[in-house]
């Protein structure tokens, strides 16, 4: 593991970059470029202008590409995939399978990109980043920031889903909210907890929201409303890896998803639809956890399972059309 510090590259702890002096609590820092696509801005939404940075292991970078796919912004913004497997020098694009060389700037790895923006930059070096060719420099590197723009200000083109409705911006943001410090960063508070302490409270706030959540889906088919929005995808990404990594490798062991019943037919039913599994790649998430981090995992070894099932029938078209 590494990061930028004044535009070189150390190598340090996994914790390093992130607060941990609370009683072992892993608090994540916040994303440094924070720009904004906008009509009449620096950044107008000018089709083939973007580039989005991603990795198919990262759940933060996976609700990227789903809602690329949605709003049907493929044509228009172009990707670079790195390699699942990232060492002591960072994300890498390297001749494996899965990942999508950067033929927009030529770079070896992530890191060059954010020294291109900023040649003194102090920092982790994180997926996703959406780079603007024209002024050759980062735009974004938040993904809630990114899906918000990718879902709101580019034209709609036919058959665009509309994922960030106006009439319901204020609860899907409210939701995003919910999940984001207790699911979405929650498996990472256990997974890098330093205290028993921090590991406990990470674990109960997890479980106690995914409870939530399997009752709050007990009767509805999505998040919020009759439709799916940006809460289901920054949701999905996380359930997706929870069984195969996050049980095992992150200690979120109290229940799998597939033990739930709302939340495990949710997930059925949300990876059976094309723009969910088209960048779904077990291999790459298992790859990237397993052996990325051999502080929790010291040998290395990828595990073989386990088997999942989310082909099965979902059974909740019941309760609301697809």
């Amino acid at each position: 593991m590494g990061m930028l510090i004044e535009g070189r590259w150390e190598i340090t702890p996994v914790h390093q970059g992130a607060k941990d002096e609370e009683g072992g609590r892993f608090v994540r820092r916040p994303a440094t470029f924070r720009h904004r696509i906008e009509p009449a801005g620096r950044f107008a939404p000018e089709p083939g202008r973007y580039h989005l940075y991603v990795s198919l292991a990262c759940p933060w970078a996976h609700r990227t590409l789903i809602v690329r796919h949605l709003a049907r912004l493929e044509e228009k913004i172009g990707v670079s995939i790195a390699d699942s497997f990232m060492d002591d020098q960072g994300w890498a694009f390297r001749h494996r399978r899965g990942a999508v060389l950067d033929d927009v700037n030529q770079a070896a790895y992530l890191r060059d990109i954010y020294l291109l923006a900023e040649p003194r930059f102090t920092g982790k070096v994180t997926v996703p980043v959406l780079w603007d060719k024209k002024e050759r420099t980062i735009v974004n590197n938040e993904s809630r920031d990114i899906i918000v723009m990718l879902a709101s200000v580019f034209p709609k083109e036919q058959g665009a889903s509309d994922l960030y409705p106006e009439g319901l911006r204020a609860e899907i943001d409210a939701m995003i909210d919910a999940n984001y410090d207790s699911v979405n960063n929650g498996v990472y508070r256990a997974g890098f907890a330093r205290s028993q302490e921090a590991y406990d409270e990470a674990v109960t706030q997890l479980f106690a929201r995914l409870d939530a959540l399997d009752a709050h889906l007990a009767g509805r088919r999505y998040l919020v409303g009759d439709r799916l929005t940006l809460a289901d995808v920054t949701l999905f990404t996380t359930l997706l890896r929870f069984d195969p990594v996050y049980v095992g490798h992150f200690k979120c062991n109290l229940r799998r998803i597939a033990d739930y019943a709302s939340l495990g037919s949710y997930l059925r039913d949300l990876y059976q639809r094309p723009a969910f599994s088209r960048y779904a790649d077990f291999d790459h998430i298992k790859d990237h956890y397993y052996r990325s981090h051999p502080s929790l995992n010291p040998t290395r070894i990828v595990p073989n399972g386990p088997i999942l099932d989310l082909e099965r029938p979902h059974g909740r078209e019941a309760l609301g059309p697809a």
